[in-house]
């Protein structure tokens, strides 16, 4: 007869489900106050939400403390792991979130966020996201992953435009494609090592000396395609330009940024084990998708006559340039890639809600789509400050000194010249060079061309309310001001993630 197993509450440290439950219960909280009084003021929601966000926020911050003191902690089981990578990451997804939520108290055009499952559903997408990056248990990352995936596939939907859900339906098949793909690499390592856990899968296969190169190719090649599909590199971004061009602009500058990060932290866990033990093949392929991606997404923003979609290959473009830090590999790399996404964040989230003031129910005549270049020609005369504004953030994307991205860039590139990776290096500053066309093409458009006036006499004028401005100025001022925070920011970063051991 088998002896009952006691099981200490300290032991199961719950402490570390803390910033992954509190979401949950705000989603729940805001679905049963729904439940009891319908109809109330969306501004009930954003504020519940955005409290259980800062909650999360405060839940993080001791959670750092804990690890400065006490180094990686291990809860439930040791399913949960909190380390540099898995705060720093959260720090990320959750403070964009807490600047995206406030975007819903703007016009009443956009009626999704009239909806409290909107705010639900926003808070169990954040909370699967953290559970992605707070383990690394392959079997909770799929969990984390398809909560995440399945709450954004509705987010999309519900800004009911047949855009919208043919954008929802692109992503949703995609993701079904990504996590099938994601399931056989996970079987092929169980398989292999007998394990789900990823520390332990390097154990074992660092103990077999990699006898089973073939199936751990197989593994790779599955993994890498999965999150290839989620990070949107290229062969696997079809979806991306099409996905964010049907969800709202802000959701669309949302999902260039969240769900990536949280993607990031799985393959660097996944991938840098296998490249530290020397298997050059895994390399060699990784360095191919970094370029690729990078130059082909740069070339394909070179063409578009559509600025959301230019900013949709742009954030391939930059998925790419990050992807690099994999690569690489060193201390300095993996926190490079989390001051470049932390910059990215401003820079990108401000560009995408610029593009929501400009949003407009019936197209005029003389514009092909709702976010054509035709539509910014003229903007000084018209809407001067917002014109300063977008350029700021184009001028920040394309690396310009002194902006936000510059310092985000010259990092990663200094960790690949450091790392060895002379060439990459090159090609990615070349690859900077490239994107700068198409960003200053949208300045040339409002500060250098005239306003075009349509049939009916329309002129764009930029419109909006106080809350949008709000998080506009919020990212304007982190973009501006980067350079007096970067070095305390990275000093803050390097030592999490050497703390963690990458």
């Amino acid at each position: 007869m088998l002896e009952p197993v006691n099981v200490s509450m300290e032991s199961l440290n719950l402490m570390t489900l803390a910033p992954m439950l509190i979401p949950i219960i705000g989603a729940l909280l805001i679905i049963v106050i729904d439940i009891i009084k319908g109809g109330l003021d969306k501004t009930l929601y954003v504020g519940l939400s955005l409290l259980f966000l800062l909650m999360d926020f405060g839940s993080l911050l001791e959670a750092s403390g804990v690890f400065a003191q006490s180094g990686t902690v291990m809860g439930v089981f040791d399913v949960m792991l909190i380390d540099g990578l898995a705060i720093l990451s959260q720090f990320i997804i959750v403070g964009a979130s807490m600047l995206f939520i406030p975007l819903a108290l703007t016009h009443n055009r956009f009626h999704e966020f009239s909806y409290p499952e909107f705010f639900a559903l926003f808070l169990f997408m954040i909370s699967g996201f953290q559970f992605m990056v707070a383990t690394d248990n392959l079997i909770l990352i799929f969990v984390g992953l398809e909560t995440a995936s399945l709450a954004l596939y509705t987010l999309i939907a519900m800004h009911n435009r047949d855009k919208s859900f043919e954008a929802a339906v692109k992503y949703f098949t995609m993701g079904a494609l990504a996590a099938g793909f994601y399931s056989f690499g996970s079987m092929v390592f169980y398989a292999l090592t007998g394990s789900v856990e990823i520390n332990q899968m390097a154990t074992v296969l660092a103990a077999n000396n990699y006898a089973d190169i073939g199936y751990v190719l197989v593994g790779v090649v599955f993994m890498l395609a999965s999150f290839g599909f989620k990070l949107s590199l290229v062969p696997f971004h079809t979806w991306a330009p099409d996905v964010y061009e049907g969800a709202s602009a802000a959701m669309a500058g949302f999902m260039s940024i969240v769900p990536k990060i949280a993607a990031f932290i799985v393959v660097m866990r996944l991938f840098e084990f296998l490249i530290h033990s020397g298997v050059v093949w895994l390399e060699i392929i990784l360095y191919i998708f970094v370029i690729v991606t990078m130059t082909a997404a740069n070339i394909w923003a070179l063409v578009q006559t559509d600025v959301k979609r230019m900013l949709a290959y742009s954030s391939v473009s930059h998925a790419g340039f990050v992807m690099a830090a994999i690569l690489i590999g060193t201390t300095q790399a993996n926190s490079a890639l989390f001051l470049y996404w932390a910059l990215f964040t401003f820079t990108n989230l401000g560009s995408f809600s610029m593009l929501w003031i400009s949003r407009q129910k019936h197209l005029p005549a003389h514009q092909a789509s709702d976010h054509s270049y035709d539509k910014f020609a003229g903007m000084i005369q018209t809407a001067p400050i917002a014109a300063v504004i977008m350029a700021l953030f184009m001028l920040s994307l394309a690396g310009i000194p002194p902006f936000a991205l510059f310092w985000g860039k010259l990092y990663m590139i200094s960790s690949a010249v450091t790392g060895g990776y002379t060439v990459l290096a090159l090609i990615m500053a070349l690859n900077s060079a490239i994107a700068g066309y198409y960003y200053l093409k949208l300045i040339i458009y409002m500060f250098m061309k005239e306003p075009v006036v349509g049939n009916d006499g329309h002129v764009y004028v930029a419109n909006s309310t106080l809350a949008l401005k709000s998080i506009i100025g919020f990212a304007a001022v982190g973009t501006i001001f980067a350079l007096v925070a970067v070095n305390p920011l990275l000093e803050f970063i390097t030592s999490f993630v050497y703390n963690s051991g990458y």
